[in-house]
Protein backbone atom coordinates (compact mmCIF):
# COMPACT_ATOMS: atom_id res chain seq x y z
CA UNK A 1 0.00 0.00 0.00
CA UNK A 2 0.92 3.52 -0.76
CA UNK A 3 -0.77 6.79 0.39
CA UNK A 4 0.60 9.48 -1.95
CA UNK A 5 -0.15 13.50 -1.74
CA UNK A 6 0.23 15.37 -4.58
CA UNK A 7 0.24 19.48 -3.96
CA UNK A 8 1.20 22.06 -6.22
CA UNK A 9 4.73 23.53 -5.10
CA UNK A 10 3.99 27.51 -6.82
CA UNK A 11 0.65 29.96 -7.32
CA UNK A 12 -1.44 26.82 -8.55
CA UNK A 13 -2.12 26.34 -12.11
CA UNK A 14 0.92 23.58 -11.82
CA UNK A 15 -0.35 21.50 -14.50
CA UNK A 16 -1.58 19.01 -11.73
CA UNK A 17 -4.25 17.22 -13.73
CA UNK A 18 -2.18 15.84 -15.91
CA UNK A 19 0.51 14.72 -13.30
CA UNK A 20 -2.60 13.11 -11.20
CA UNK A 21 -3.87 11.64 -14.03
CA UNK A 22 -0.59 10.36 -15.07
CA UNK A 23 0.37 8.43 -11.72
CA UNK A 24 -3.40 7.32 -11.05
CA UNK A 25 -2.96 4.68 -13.79
CA UNK A 26 -1.18 3.37 -10.45
CA UNK A 27 -3.96 3.92 -7.58
CA UNK A 28 -7.18 2.24 -6.99
CA UNK A 29 -8.78 5.30 -5.22
CA UNK A 30 -7.63 9.25 -5.57
CA UNK A 31 -9.07 11.61 -3.22
CA UNK A 32 -9.81 15.49 -3.61
CA UNK A 33 -9.52 16.92 -0.54
CA UNK A 34 -9.70 20.85 -0.42
CA UNK A 35 -10.82 23.33 -3.14
CA UNK A 36 -14.22 23.84 -4.63
CA UNK A 37 -14.89 25.02 -8.63
CA UNK A 38 -12.75 27.64 -8.08
CA UNK A 39 -9.88 24.95 -9.07
CA UNK A 40 -9.96 23.66 -12.78
CA UNK A 41 -7.44 20.87 -13.67
CA UNK A 42 -7.07 19.84 -17.53
CA UNK A 43 -7.04 16.48 -18.74
CA UNK A 44 -6.09 15.66 -22.09
CA UNK A 45 -6.20 11.89 -23.43
CA UNK A 46 -5.64 11.91 -26.68
CA UNK A 47 -7.03 14.80 -28.85
CA UNK A 48 -9.34 14.90 -25.89
CA UNK A 49 -9.04 18.05 -23.81
CA UNK A 50 -11.52 18.07 -20.73
CA UNK A 51 -11.57 20.69 -17.62
CA UNK A 52 -12.89 19.15 -14.26
CA UNK A 53 -13.50 21.43 -11.30
CA UNK A 54 -14.70 19.67 -8.81
CA UNK A 55 -14.36 15.99 -9.89
CA UNK A 56 -10.78 14.19 -8.58
CA UNK A 57 -8.26 14.27 -11.86
CA UNK A 58 -8.86 10.06 -12.13
CA UNK A 59 -12.23 10.30 -12.98
CA UNK A 60 -11.08 9.15 -16.44
CA UNK A 61 -9.66 5.94 -15.18
CA UNK A 62 -12.00 3.45 -15.15
CA UNK A 63 -10.71 1.48 -12.27
CA UNK A 64 -10.36 4.16 -10.07
CA UNK A 65 -13.02 4.90 -6.86
CA UNK A 66 -12.64 8.72 -6.65
CA UNK A 67 -13.93 10.66 -3.60
CA UNK A 68 -14.88 14.25 -2.77
CA UNK A 69 -13.54 14.95 0.60
CA UNK A 70 -15.11 16.59 3.24
CA UNK A 71 -12.31 19.56 3.00
CA UNK A 72 -13.69 20.80 0.00
CA UNK A 73 -17.12 23.52 -0.88
CA UNK A 74 -19.36 21.95 -3.52
CA UNK A 75 -21.20 23.90 -5.82
CA UNK A 76 -24.03 21.06 -6.95
CA UNK A 77 -25.34 22.88 -10.14
CA UNK A 78 -20.94 22.23 -11.51
CA UNK A 79 -20.96 19.01 -10.39
CA UNK A 80 -23.82 17.40 -11.76
CA UNK A 81 -22.85 19.58 -15.17
CA UNK A 82 -19.45 17.75 -14.56
CA UNK A 83 -21.06 14.66 -14.08
CA UNK A 84 -23.50 14.68 -16.94
CA UNK A 85 -20.41 15.95 -19.11
CA UNK A 86 -18.62 12.95 -18.94
CA UNK A 87 -21.62 10.65 -19.12
CA UNK A 88 -22.00 12.44 -22.49
CA UNK A 89 -18.60 11.31 -23.55
CA UNK A 90 -19.30 7.87 -22.43
CA UNK A 91 -18.75 7.91 -18.76
CA UNK A 92 -21.88 6.60 -17.33
CA UNK A 93 -20.79 4.34 -14.68
CA UNK A 94 -19.70 7.56 -12.23
CA UNK A 95 -22.54 6.59 -9.61
CA UNK A 96 -20.46 3.58 -9.16
CA UNK A 97 -17.05 4.89 -8.26
CA UNK A 98 -17.93 8.23 -7.19
CA UNK A 99 -18.30 9.26 -3.65
CA UNK A 100 -19.36 13.05 -2.02
CA UNK A 101 -18.25 13.45 1.66
CA UNK A 102 -21.71 14.09 3.20
CA UNK A 103 -19.34 16.59 5.65
CA UNK A 104 -18.35 18.72 2.49
CA UNK A 105 -20.01 22.10 2.67
CA UNK A 106 -22.23 23.28 -0.08
CA UNK A 107 -21.88 26.57 -2.27
CA UNK A 108 -25.02 28.37 -2.39
CA UNK A 109 -26.23 31.23 -4.52
CA UNK A 110 -25.69 33.96 -1.89
CA UNK A 111 -21.95 32.63 -1.81
CA UNK A 112 -21.39 33.47 -5.46
CA UNK A 113 -23.84 36.79 -4.94
CA UNK A 114 -21.22 37.76 -1.86
CA UNK A 115 -18.44 37.26 -3.83
CA UNK A 116 -18.86 39.11 -6.71
CA UNK A 117 -20.40 42.08 -4.76
CA UNK A 118 -17.39 42.25 -2.36
CA UNK A 119 -14.46 42.27 -5.46
CA UNK A 120 -16.56 44.80 -6.93
CA UNK A 121 -16.51 46.75 -3.79
CA UNK A 122 -12.85 46.64 -3.15
CA UNK A 123 -12.14 48.00 -7.29
CA UNK A 124 -9.19 47.79 -9.05
CA UNK A 125 -6.11 47.11 -7.46
CA UNK A 126 -7.76 46.16 -4.31
CA UNK A 127 -9.76 43.04 -5.20
CA UNK A 128 -7.90 39.97 -4.88
CA UNK A 129 -9.00 38.63 -7.79
CA UNK A 130 -11.09 35.49 -6.68
CA UNK A 131 -12.82 33.23 -9.39
CA UNK A 132 -16.09 34.78 -7.93
CA UNK A 133 -17.52 31.23 -7.37
CA UNK A 134 -18.32 31.47 -4.21
CA UNK A 135 -15.31 29.66 -2.55
CA UNK A 136 -15.00 32.00 0.08
CA UNK A 137 -17.90 32.91 1.30
CA UNK A 138 -18.59 29.44 1.74
CA UNK A 139 -15.74 28.53 4.07
CA UNK A 140 -16.98 32.07 6.18
CA UNK A 141 -20.09 29.95 6.87
CA UNK A 142 -18.16 27.07 7.22
CA UNK A 143 -15.92 28.22 9.98
CA UNK A 144 -18.69 30.47 11.56
CA UNK A 145 -20.85 27.12 11.91
CA UNK A 146 -23.56 28.53 9.53
CA UNK A 147 -22.88 25.98 6.74
CA UNK A 148 -25.08 23.88 4.47
CA UNK A 149 -23.42 20.43 4.58
CA UNK A 150 -23.76 17.99 1.59
CA UNK A 151 -25.48 15.36 3.95
CA UNK A 152 -28.02 18.43 5.05
CA UNK A 153 -29.66 17.66 1.23
CA UNK A 154 -31.30 14.33 2.68
CA UNK A 155 -34.13 16.54 4.36
CA UNK A 156 -35.18 19.18 2.69
CA UNK A 157 -37.49 20.76 5.19
CA UNK A 158 -34.78 21.05 7.89
CA UNK A 159 -32.17 22.27 5.16
CA UNK A 160 -34.90 25.18 4.22
CA UNK A 161 -34.30 26.16 8.11
CA UNK A 162 -30.60 26.50 7.78
CA UNK A 163 -31.12 28.23 4.59
CA UNK A 164 -33.08 31.24 6.39
CA UNK A 165 -30.33 30.84 9.44
CA UNK A 166 -27.62 31.60 6.83
CA UNK A 167 -29.29 34.26 4.79
CA UNK A 168 -30.36 35.88 8.19
CA UNK A 169 -26.53 35.72 8.98
CA UNK A 170 -25.96 37.54 5.57
CA UNK A 171 -28.55 39.80 5.21
CA UNK A 172 -26.87 42.77 6.89
CA UNK A 173 -24.02 42.48 4.22
CA UNK A 174 -25.76 41.64 1.21
CA UNK A 175 -27.54 45.42 1.99
CA UNK A 176 -24.69 46.86 2.75
CA UNK A 177 -22.87 45.96 -0.52
CA UNK A 178 -25.93 46.85 -2.63
CA UNK A 179 -27.14 43.47 -3.36
CA UNK A 180 -30.54 41.54 -2.60
CA UNK A 181 -31.25 38.79 -0.21
CA UNK A 182 -32.44 36.06 -2.06
CA UNK A 183 -35.59 33.49 -0.47
CA UNK A 184 -34.89 30.41 1.48
CA UNK A 185 -37.38 29.06 -0.03
CA UNK A 186 -36.40 29.23 -3.85
CA UNK A 187 -33.36 28.13 -2.85
CA UNK A 188 -34.48 25.13 -1.74
CA UNK A 189 -37.14 24.44 -4.28
CA UNK A 190 -33.75 24.56 -7.04
CA UNK A 191 -31.93 22.24 -4.66
CA UNK A 192 -34.61 19.69 -4.44
CA UNK A 193 -33.95 17.95 -8.16
CA UNK A 194 -30.05 18.26 -7.22
CA UNK A 195 -30.53 16.42 -3.82
CA UNK A 196 -32.56 13.60 -5.56
CA UNK A 197 -29.24 12.69 -8.18
CA UNK A 198 -26.33 13.77 -4.89
CA UNK A 199 -27.86 12.34 -2.05
CA UNK A 200 -27.02 8.55 -3.51
CA UNK A 201 -23.58 9.66 -3.71
CA UNK A 202 -23.23 10.57 0.06
CA UNK A 203 -20.90 8.79 1.96
CA UNK A 204 -18.06 8.33 5.24
CA UNK A 205 -15.45 9.83 2.74
CA UNK A 206 -13.11 9.94 5.78
CA UNK A 207 -13.90 5.84 6.63
CA UNK A 208 -13.76 5.19 2.82
CA UNK A 209 -10.48 6.47 2.31
CA UNK A 210 -8.85 4.90 5.73
CA UNK A 211 -10.34 2.15 4.95
CA UNK A 212 -8.77 2.07 1.10
CA UNK A 213 -5.23 2.61 2.91
CA UNK A 214 -5.78 0.09 5.24
CA UNK A 215 -6.98 -2.11 3.04
CA UNK A 216 -3.27 -1.99 1.22
CA UNK A 217 -4.73 -0.34 -2.17
CA UNK A 218 -3.04 2.71 -3.55
CA UNK A 219 -4.57 5.81 -2.68
CA UNK A 220 -3.88 9.09 -4.55
CA UNK A 221 -4.67 12.89 -2.59
CA UNK A 222 -5.39 15.68 -4.75
CA UNK A 223 -4.71 18.79 -3.87
CA UNK A 224 -6.27 22.38 -5.64
CA UNK A 225 -4.68 25.24 -6.07
CA UNK A 226 -0.92 25.71 -4.72
CA UNK A 227 1.40 25.77 -1.68
CA UNK A 228 1.74 30.05 -2.19
CA UNK A 229 -2.08 30.30 -2.11
CA UNK A 230 -2.94 28.37 1.04
CA UNK A 231 -4.58 30.20 3.54
CA UNK A 232 -2.16 29.73 6.14
CA UNK A 233 1.12 29.25 4.36
CA UNK A 234 0.98 31.62 0.91
CA UNK A 235 1.21 35.23 0.31
CA UNK A 236 -1.89 36.49 2.25
CA UNK A 237 -4.17 37.93 1.53
CA UNK A 238 -3.89 36.77 -1.81
CA UNK A 239 -4.82 33.49 -1.15
CA UNK A 240 -7.65 31.08 -0.91
CA UNK A 241 -9.39 30.05 1.58
CA UNK A 242 -8.45 26.44 2.13
CA UNK A 243 -5.55 24.84 2.66
CA UNK A 244 -3.78 24.22 -0.18
CA UNK A 245 -0.33 22.52 0.93
CA UNK A 246 -0.01 18.51 1.84
CA UNK A 247 -1.17 19.13 5.35
CA UNK A 248 -4.45 19.71 4.30
CA UNK A 249 -4.75 16.38 3.02
CA UNK A 250 -4.99 14.70 6.21
CA UNK A 251 -8.18 17.19 7.31
CA UNK A 252 -9.74 17.35 3.93
CA UNK A 253 -9.91 13.87 3.54
CA UNK A 254 -10.21 12.59 6.81
CA UNK A 255 -7.27 10.63 7.73
CA UNK A 256 -3.91 10.20 10.03
CA UNK A 257 -0.71 11.99 8.92
CA UNK A 258 0.84 8.49 9.63
CA UNK A 259 -1.34 7.09 6.98
CA UNK A 260 1.20 9.35 4.36
CA UNK A 261 3.94 7.61 2.32
CA UNK A 262 4.95 10.30 -0.17
CA UNK A 263 4.44 14.08 -0.93
CA UNK A 264 4.87 14.97 -4.35
CA UNK A 265 5.37 18.48 -5.59
CA UNK A 266 4.42 20.08 -8.70
CA UNK A 267 6.13 22.54 -10.59
CA UNK A 268 6.41 24.36 -13.84
CA UNK A 269 9.16 25.18 -15.49
CA UNK A 270 8.55 28.71 -14.95
CA UNK A 271 5.60 30.48 -13.24
CA UNK A 272 2.58 31.68 -13.60
CA UNK A 273 -0.27 33.08 -11.25
CA UNK A 274 -4.05 34.46 -11.80
CA UNK A 275 -5.30 37.07 -9.89
CA UNK A 276 -3.61 40.06 -7.86
CA UNK A 277 -0.61 39.76 -5.32
CA UNK A 278 2.74 39.79 -5.16
CA UNK A 279 4.83 38.00 -8.39
CA UNK A 280 8.68 39.24 -8.17
CA UNK A 281 9.81 37.01 -10.88
CA UNK A 282 7.22 38.21 -13.08
CA UNK A 283 7.91 39.40 -16.94
CA UNK A 284 5.90 41.85 -18.85
CA UNK A 285 7.75 41.51 -21.87
CA UNK A 286 8.65 39.20 -24.76
CA UNK A 287 9.74 36.82 -22.95
CA UNK A 288 6.61 36.61 -20.56
CA UNK A 289 4.42 36.36 -23.49
CA UNK A 290 6.38 33.41 -24.96
CA UNK A 291 5.04 31.77 -22.16
CA UNK A 292 1.86 33.29 -22.39
CA UNK A 293 1.36 31.92 -26.12
CA UNK A 294 3.18 28.99 -26.22
CA UNK A 295 1.93 27.33 -23.08
CA UNK A 296 -2.00 28.81 -23.30
CA UNK A 297 -1.78 30.23 -20.03
CA UNK A 298 -4.89 31.08 -19.50
CA UNK A 299 -7.54 30.34 -16.28
CA UNK A 300 -8.86 26.85 -17.14
CA UNK A 301 -11.89 28.41 -14.48
CA UNK A 302 -11.87 32.00 -15.94
CA UNK A 303 -10.12 32.24 -18.90
CA UNK A 304 -8.18 35.05 -18.16
CA UNK A 305 -4.65 35.43 -18.97
CA UNK A 306 -2.27 34.05 -16.40
CA UNK A 307 0.81 36.06 -15.20
CA UNK A 308 4.21 35.00 -16.50
CA UNK A 309 7.23 34.57 -15.20
CA UNK A 310 10.92 33.47 -14.72
CA UNK A 311 10.88 30.29 -12.33
CA UNK A 312 11.83 30.60 -8.38
CA UNK A 313 13.95 28.03 -6.64
CA UNK A 314 13.27 30.04 -3.42
CA UNK A 315 9.74 29.53 -3.77
CA UNK A 316 10.30 26.21 -4.43
CA UNK A 317 12.43 25.58 -1.77
CA UNK A 318 9.62 27.01 0.57
CA UNK A 319 7.53 24.59 -1.03
CA UNK A 320 9.93 21.68 -0.74
CA UNK A 321 9.75 22.65 3.53
CA UNK A 322 6.24 23.10 4.21
CA UNK A 323 4.99 20.17 2.45
CA UNK A 324 7.75 18.05 3.66
CA UNK A 325 8.07 16.77 -0.71
CA UNK A 326 9.68 13.70 -1.47
CA UNK A 327 10.16 14.40 -4.83
CA UNK A 328 9.03 17.10 -7.50
CA UNK A 329 7.27 16.49 -11.12
CA UNK A 330 8.52 19.51 -13.37
CA UNK A 331 5.60 20.36 -15.94
CA UNK A 332 5.53 22.25 -18.96
CA UNK A 333 9.88 21.96 -19.82
CA UNK A 334 8.76 22.35 -23.60
CA UNK A 335 7.08 25.97 -23.14
CA UNK A 336 10.50 27.56 -22.84
CA UNK A 337 11.99 25.70 -26.25
CA UNK A 338 12.61 29.49 -28.52
CA UNK A 339 13.57 31.14 -25.88
CA UNK A 340 17.62 32.12 -26.54
CA UNK A 341 17.94 32.52 -22.94
CA UNK A 342 16.05 31.65 -19.78
CA UNK A 343 16.81 33.00 -16.25
CA UNK A 344 16.01 31.10 -12.95
CA UNK A 345 15.47 33.56 -9.63
CA UNK A 346 18.35 31.88 -7.30
CA UNK A 347 17.93 33.71 -4.06
CA UNK A 348 16.76 36.98 -2.70
CA UNK A 349 18.27 40.31 -1.11
CA UNK A 350 16.82 41.31 1.78
CA UNK A 351 17.57 43.79 4.53
CA UNK A 352 18.80 41.19 6.69
CA UNK A 353 20.90 39.94 3.50
CA UNK A 354 20.98 37.39 1.29
CA UNK A 355 18.29 34.55 1.31
CA UNK A 356 17.95 30.96 -0.29
CA UNK A 357 14.09 30.64 0.75
CA UNK A 358 11.07 33.06 -0.69
CA UNK A 359 10.63 35.98 1.84
CA UNK A 360 6.76 35.16 2.07
CA UNK A 361 6.17 38.23 4.11
CA UNK A 362 8.53 40.63 1.73
CA UNK A 363 7.83 40.24 -1.63
CA UNK A 364 5.34 42.65 -1.75
CA UNK A 365 7.98 45.23 -0.85
CA UNK A 366 10.19 45.45 -4.62
CA UNK A 367 12.55 47.70 -2.12
CA UNK A 368 12.88 45.38 0.61
CA UNK A 369 13.10 41.53 -0.93
CA UNK A 370 14.62 42.03 -4.82
CA UNK A 371 15.44 38.63 -6.38
CA UNK A 372 18.80 37.42 -7.32
CA UNK A 373 18.79 35.42 -11.25
CA UNK A 374 21.48 33.06 -12.95
CA UNK A 375 21.09 33.01 -16.58
CA UNK A 376 21.23 29.52 -18.92
CA UNK A 377 21.24 28.64 -22.60
CA UNK A 378 18.27 28.28 -24.15
CA UNK A 379 17.27 25.94 -26.61
CA UNK A 380 15.34 25.85 -30.10
CA UNK A 381 14.63 21.70 -30.49
CA UNK A 382 10.91 20.51 -29.76
CA UNK A 383 11.05 18.40 -26.90
CA UNK A 384 7.61 16.23 -27.13
CA UNK A 385 9.65 12.75 -28.32
CA UNK A 386 11.99 12.94 -25.24
CA UNK A 387 11.19 10.18 -23.21
CA UNK A 388 14.67 10.02 -21.34
CA UNK A 389 16.78 12.92 -20.03
CA UNK A 390 19.48 11.79 -22.71
CA UNK A 391 17.04 12.72 -25.23
CA UNK A 392 16.73 16.10 -24.62
CA UNK A 393 19.13 19.04 -26.10
CA UNK A 394 22.41 19.69 -24.07
CA UNK A 395 20.79 22.96 -22.78
CA UNK A 396 17.55 21.76 -21.68
CA UNK A 397 19.25 18.88 -19.92
CA UNK A 398 21.40 21.39 -17.74
CA UNK A 399 18.86 23.70 -16.97
CA UNK A 400 16.23 20.56 -16.04
CA UNK A 401 19.38 19.51 -13.82
CA UNK A 402 19.95 23.20 -12.09
CA UNK A 403 16.26 22.98 -11.01
CA UNK A 404 16.62 19.83 -9.45
CA UNK A 405 20.00 20.91 -7.64
CA UNK A 406 19.06 24.12 -6.75
CA UNK A 407 15.20 22.61 -5.21
CA UNK A 408 17.44 20.36 -2.71
CA UNK A 409 14.33 17.67 -3.99
CA UNK A 410 15.00 15.00 -6.77
CA UNK A 411 12.48 14.93 -9.74
CA UNK A 412 9.99 12.20 -10.17
CA UNK A 413 8.90 13.24 -13.61
CA UNK A 414 9.03 16.40 -16.52
CA UNK A 415 6.71 16.42 -18.97
CA UNK A 416 7.22 17.97 -22.63
CA UNK A 417 3.94 17.87 -23.63
CA UNK A 418 0.42 18.18 -22.64
CA UNK A 419 -0.11 14.57 -23.15
CA UNK A 420 0.22 11.35 -20.77
CA UNK A 421 2.63 9.67 -23.18
CA UNK A 422 5.11 13.19 -23.21
CA UNK A 423 6.64 12.17 -19.90
CA UNK A 424 9.57 11.13 -18.88
CA UNK A 425 9.22 9.26 -15.79
CA UNK A 426 12.66 9.23 -13.11
CA UNK A 427 10.86 7.62 -10.36
CA UNK A 428 7.52 6.84 -9.34
CA UNK A 429 5.76 7.77 -5.74
CA UNK A 430 3.94 4.44 -5.66
CA UNK A 431 7.06 2.84 -5.92
CA UNK A 432 8.94 5.04 -4.19
CA UNK A 433 9.40 3.80 -1.07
Amino acid sequence: MTAVVIVGAQWGDEGKGKIVDYYTESAQVVVRYAGGPNAGHTLVVGDDKLVVRLLPSGILRPATACILGQGMVIDAKVLLGEIDQLAARGHADLGSRLMLSDRAHMILPYHLILDGLRESALGQGKAIGTTKKGIGPAYEDKARRTGIRAGDLRDLARLRTLVEAALDAWRPTLTALGGDCPSAAAIVDELGPHAARLVPLLGNASRAADEAVQAGKDVMFEGAQGTLLDIDHGTYPFVTSSSAVAGGATIGAGIGPSRIDCVVGITKAYTTRVGSGPFPTELSDASGQHLRDVGVEFGSVTGRPRRTGWLDLPALRYARRVNGLDGLALTKLDVLTGLARVKVCVAYDTPDGRVDELPVDLIDRPDLARPVYDELDGWQEALSAARSLDDLPAAARRYVDFIAQGAGVPLYLVSVGPRRAESIELRHPFTAK
